[in-house]
């Protein structure tokens, strides 16, 4: 392999793992979103000259990864695509530009102008979607949140955090035993989790065994993401780095109770009796 080939193979690798955790949180789903950069990988293996790094590197990559995933219709479910459809885009009610702009901007850190440059847009239209999708987050029902955390100055900033969204703070966990009696009690309608607790225990197995017996959403914190978006096994859809800013985790908390109320909706009702 040539010496661009290696850069260009470099540069992929070293920005994958983050476009997964976006691509996750904006589809709601590892397999989805995982999807999606393949098919990405996939345009760029094809035609290298699909990838504009006028704006650096990561924006480039950000920007192909978008028009792939707005290439396909939110609601049509007759397109022909190689790609198969998601359930979560063929919701009626999705606004996708909007939560893009608040996701590029908040979760993955890139300025007002390399989102633009991202979404094909200019700087005002990015500021009027962003407030679009803050406006609409801002709208979603509160919830109990269960907080999995071990390290007490983070689970203090969570809990303000969470509160100051409007939501209630039903606990916090400290260990697997905590989360699990904690929710077998309260049953919460979201879980923010560290995965590696100071015990020993794991914030991913208290979670796996609780999902066991209900269904919530979950949005995992830690420290190391790139080790949770290989793509080699199953993975959070939801992932927030340590340190975190309060807009990161506004934005994927709303995300994930998006999915899950969206998933609700179009659960059939049963027939009256």
């Amino acid at each position: 392999m040539n010496g661009v080939g290696m850069s260009r193979s470099q540069l992929v690798a070293e920005h994958l793992p983050l476009l997964r955790r976006y691509a996750r949180a904006l589809t709601g789903s590892q397999a989805s979103g995982d999807a999606y950069v393949a098919a990405m990988l996939e345009a760029m293996l094809g035609d290298p000259a699909v990838l504009d790094e006028s704006h650096g590197p990561r924006a480039g990559l950000f920007r192909l990864f978008t028009q792939i995933w707005n290439s396909v219709s939110v609601n049509d479910d007759s397109e022909v695509t190689t790609l198969p459809m998601p359930p979560e885009r063929r919701l009626s009610n999705i606004t996708p530009l909007p939560r893009q702009a608040f996701l590029l901007l908040s979760l993955e850190g890139f300025s007002e102008e390399e989102v633009a440059f991202i979404l094909s847009t200019d700087v005002a239209e990015t500021r009027r979607l962003a407030d679009a999708a803050g406006r609409e987050m801002a709208a979603e029902i509160a919830t109990d949140v269960l907080i999995i955390e071990d390290e007490t100055f983070i689970a203090m900033d969570l809990e303000s955090l969470v509160k100051n969204l409007g939501h209630n703070v039903v606990g916090v966990a400290r260990t697997h035993a905590d989360a699990v009696a904690l929710a077998k009690n309260r049953r919460p309608g979201l879980i923010l989790a560290d995965i590696q607790l100071a015990d020993g225990s794991s914030g991913l197995d208290a979670v796996n065994e609780l999902l066991r017996t209900f269904e919530v959403p979950v949005v995992f914190i830690t420290a190391y993401p790139e080790r949770f978006l290989t793509g080699e096994r199953p993975e959070p859809a939801f992932l927030i780095s340590k340190p975190f800013q309060p807009a990161m985790v506004s934005a994927v908390a709303s995300q994930a109770l998006f999915f899950q109320r969206n998933s609700r909706n179009r659960t059939p009702k049963a027939p009256a009796a």
